[in-house]
């Protein structure tokens, strides 16, 4: 049988790690397959070699696998800051980025992590930075920039799809 290889392993590898963080869920199906790594044999510094955390994470699990069983590997709730946008607020947000920027008097045509802090700011007096207006765009599942097609035309009148992103 042909061993069968994974393009770009280094930048994969940096991924997959990305993806089993973004959730809940996948961080403790993430320490489920170590614990279990460990049931086949494997040590804490080979388990950790293979999922990419550090032994002492590794011991932990076990620690509190053995003290709490799968509950143990689950995340506990994290207190945090209060958003500043309840949900009222937020499907307002959404309707006004589902418009032009323009109609509300910027000059970009574009909604970004910018245009936002300042709309948010301007109409609603919350102050949310850059950064934390992209994590909004993300929630919202909007994008920042989408592909807009243009046709243009030449001077022989022959037609021509342009892709911008804007």
């Amino acid at each position: 049988m042909q061993r069968l290889e994974i393009e770009n392993v280094d930048i994969m590898k940096v991924a997959i790690q990305q993806e089993i963080a973004r959730s809940e869920d996948s961080r403790y199906d993430h320490r489920l397959h170590g614990v279990f790594l460990l049931c086949q044999g494997f040590s804490c510094p080979e388990v950790s070699k293979i999922l990419g955390d550090s032994p002492r994470i590794i011991e932990y699990w076990v620690k509190e696998f053995n003290e709490n069983g799968f509950e143990g590997l689950r995340e506990e709730k994290r207190s945090g800051r209060p958003s500043v946008i309840d949900r009222t607020i937020l499907n307002n947000i959404e309707s006004d980025l589902r418009q032009n920027p323009g109609s509300f008097g910027y000059t970009q045509n574009i909604w970004d992590g910018k245009i936002l802090s300042l709309h948010l700011k301007e109409k609603y007096d919350i102050k949310l930075g850059v950064r934390q207006c992209q994590r909004l765009f993300n929630k919202l599942e909007s994008l920042l920039r989408k592909p807009n097609t243009v046709t243009a035309k030449s001077d022989d009148g022959a037609k021509v799809d342009l892709k911008f992103n804007k």
